[in-house]
């Protein structure tokens, strides 16, 4: 896969966080197989989608949260043909009955373990009748749907969707200096249109903790905490509840506004012309895409500090800098925030949005000034390539119990202790 296709894969419009977004897809596409509305539904989910749905608002549900009212919601208001942006546009008259449906338990949810940490398996029912439909790797990566024990779909299951696409710093640069951007215009189009307006939206109302207004105020006095705040009002307004639209990164909303927002208000701020503005996204996508690709779309490391990591080395491209201080960037930032747990998606990822750019501004200055930390310092390796490998095994291997212990506390299930 080159990178052209793999941007057009991953950068996708999504309405809503897309983790409660696509258990109300799969949940749709089980309605829609049925043919009939569902007397009952299972959901059998994975502990990283019931972490990821746990706690944040449901666009189109007038701020209704969680799991329950996605999964009813994607069933009896849903729009399947629209993949994650399944809840946009539905009859909120009918949200009264979607409650009166999960107060009379409609919904059965079951935890399942040692699946994909992306699994979401629901099971509509009606009378005799049943279907099956189960995503697993990837947000509308559907591999199997089943009616009445006719299997109508089936595709190879897979812990990630898996692309084969030759990552490298010298590739990264190489395609954003010199890719047709006609072709991905209208994608970057989208990223900066929708990710701009929902950063507006969250500055102008209440959302959440109000991080980016918290921030906005002091932005004077220091011009990268206006980058941080329109970014972190941007998840503020997300995690809230929003019902405007934004283009993801990596799987994940909150990674699409960090990696794009302050790389498209830095432009704008510096006068800097369209056509540096794509090639800049280019590059800060394909940087946080890259720095994803080991660790997986869901785990206990918050993509925040990948997604930031991206976004300032989107910064550095609009500023000219060398492939060296886009690497230096990339390893101080990494060296930095890596320890920043995800205990799902919720009102403080616009918080670690902030820590993170914060950081990752720093790294940029460090790298700039000639101080990157050095091969040895920690788990910095002597290049790029072998510390993201390090952080990539921490996250996906070495943070595997941490995230058991995470999803433990958020429903106060503390079985783990008699591990220890």
């Amino acid at each position: 896969m080159n990178y052209y296709e793999y941007l057009e894969q991953e950068l996708v419009p999504a309405y809503g966080c897309t983790e409660p977004i696509a258990i109300a897809y799969a949940s749709a596409v089980a309605a829609k197989t049925l043919g009939v509305k569902p007397e009952k539904i299972i959901a059998n989910l994975s502990p990283n989608i019931i972490k990821n749905a746990n706690s944040v608002k449901v666009p189109g549900t007038d701020g209704r949260k969680g799991i329950p009212i996605s999964v009813v919601a994607g069933a009896f208001l849903g729009n399947a043909d629209k993949k994650l942006e399944v809840l946009e546009d539905v009859d909120k008259t009918k949200l009264s009955d979607m409650d009166k449906k999960i107060e009379e338990g409609i919904l059965e949810t079951n935890l399942v373990r040692g699946v994909a940490n992306l699994y979401i398996e629901i099971i509509a029912k009606s009378g005799e009748d049943y279907s099956k439909v189960i995503i697993e790797g990837g947000h509308t990566n559907i591999v199997f749907i089943e009616k009445n024990e006719e299997v109508l779909f089936k595709k190879d299951s897979v812990e990630e969707e898996k692309s084969t696409v030759d990552f490298s710093i010298d590739k990264i640069l190489d395609f954003a200096d010199n890719c047709d951007i006609n072709r991905l215009k209208e994608i970057l189009d989208k990223q900066i249109k929708y990710n701009m307006e929902i950063a507006e939206e969250g500055l102008k109302n209440d959302y959440g903790a109000n991080i980016g207004k918290l921030i906005n105020k002091n932005a004077d006095a220091l011009y990268t905490e206006k980058l941080v705040a329109y970014a972190s009002a941007a998840s503020d307004a997300r995690m809230g509840g929003s019902d405007r639209p934004v283009v993801i990164n990596s799987g994940s909303g909150n990674q699409g506004i960090t990696v794009s927002i302050p790389v498209i208000l830095y432009a704008r701020d510096k006068n800097i012309g369209d056509e540096k503005l794509y090639r800049a996204l280019v590059c800060a996508n394909l940087v946080a895409l890259y720095m994803k690709q080991g660790i997986g779309k869901l785990s206990a490391y918050c993509g925040a500090v990948s997604a930031s990591g991206g976004a300032v080395c989107g910064i550095a491209y609009l500023d000219g800098a060398s492939k060296e201080v886009i690497e230096g960037t990339l390893v101080n930032t990494l060296a930095t925030n890596s320890g920043i747990i995800c205990d799902g998606a919720k009102a403080s990822c616009a918080s670690k949005i902030a820590s993170s750019l914060r950081n990752a501004f720093l790294s940029y200055e460090q790298a700039k000034s000639g101080n990157t930390f050095a091969p040895g310092d920690g788990i910095v390796k002597p290049n790029i390539e072998d510390t993201l490998q390090v952080v990539s095994n921490i996250a996906k291997y070495g943070m595997k119990k941490t995230d058991e212990v995470i999803l433990s506390e958020m429903i106060e299930n503390r079985s783990y202790l008699d591990e220890f």
